[in-house]
């Protein structure tokens, strides 16, 4: 595991990887909440 870690932040493709990929999850979970807050504040149209 500690080879895994050196490896990890010594190599700048593999840290630019997990970076971004950590990124696009947390886009991805704001706009979910975004979303989910948005219909659940909506007024129903008569």
């Amino acid at each position: 595991m500690n080879v895994f870690f050196r490896d990890f932040f010594s190599d700048p493709v593999l840290f630019m990887s997990f970076g971004i990929l950590a990124v696009v999850i947390v886009l991805c979970l704001f706009y979910v909440g975004f979303f989910i807050k948005k219909i659940h504040d909506a007024e129903v149209p008569k």
